[in-house]
């Protein structure tokens, strides 16, 4: 996570259980790609790497399943790209031996600004031009996948579909979402698992770094929605339990951080709609 290690990194660190078998839940989801790409007929695939935990994790099962050869990870940065998350994402595909294709999407952002300010009044950046980018980035990686019969592969873990924060047709374009199933906290505990089995494979500094979008300056997904160990908590509770907002409360969470949650759960229910397939995990 951050250099001020969060609660849940350290817990982790530490050795604290969230998914019992990790070996199984890794195997779980390789063998759904593989079954996925089997009956779809493809055998490539393309996926937006952002130096982050989940694109890397994700990145790594791909790999693992349809063999290095037959993934392509592309970086997109722009200005609002962390020089940290560049040199995570091309140490990992140095430990990989994969070749990381990079597409500077600065120039593109700024052309669609430059006409769209040309009919609209736009006062900086807001949501609006953050999902901008994250939808050029969508269609770049269909344009590739289409020039290269290969299939986009979606990234986003359980916490983000779940609550909505992701942007449609941006970062939820993909045939597959291998890691939708695995809540934030548990993309984490994964992928030190993985690192303790296979010597770091992972770069620890994207473990260490805290998750962003990246789509605007000094952007922070913690401070967008909430601490991941509370949100993890409360959606587990909620959407795993089935419990009320009243039972969680009583379980100690603040009755206004609940509501919040719950209230991103029900009004995104159009964005899961759309959404890519999730391999599902067995108890």
């Amino acid at each position: 996570m951050s250099i001020n290690t969060s609660s849940i990194d350290r817990k982790i660190k530490k050795g604290y259980i969230l998914i019992m078998n990790k070996s199984l839940v890794y195997k779980q989801i390789k063998n759904g790609i593989k079954k996925y790409f089997k009956e779809s007929g493809f055998k490539k695939a393309a996926i937006g790497l952002s130096g982050g935990v989940d694109s890397t994790i994700t990145a790594l099962l791909v790999s693992d399943a349809l063999g290095k050869d037959n993934l392509s990870p592309i970086f997109m940065p722009t200005e609002f790209t962390l020089e940290i998350s560049k040199k995570n994402a091309y140490k990992f595909c140095k430990n990989l031996g994969f070749e990381l294709i990079e597409i500077d999407i600065t120039d593109i952002i700024d052309k669609y600004l430059e006409t769209l300010g040309n009919k609209f009044i736009i006062k900086g950046i807001g949501i609006p031009e953050e999902n901008l980018q994250a939808r050029i980035r969508g269609n770049l990686l269909m344009w590739f996948a289409n020039r290269n019969r290969a299939l986009v592969i979606a990234t986003g873990n359980r916490s983000e579909i779940l609550t909505g924060y992701c942007t449609l047709y941006g970062d939820t374009v993909g045939a597959i979402a291998p890691i939708g199933a695995l809540y934030k906290t548990e993309v984490y505990e994964i992928a030190y698992w993985i690192n303790k089995e296979r010597n770091n494979i992972i770069p620890p500094s994207i473990l260490e770094q805290e998750p962003s979008a990246e789509l605007n300056l000094g952007q922070k997904d913690e401070e967008d929605l909430h601490p991941y160990e509370v949100l993890d908590s409360i959606l587990k509770l909620y959407e795993d339990e089935s419990k009320s907002i009243e039972d969680i409360v009583n379980a100690g969470f603040k009755k206004e951080v609940v509501e919040d949650i719950v209230s991103r759960i029900k009004i995104n229910i159009f964005k899961r709609k759309q959404l890519s397939p999730v391999i599902e995990l067995t108890k």
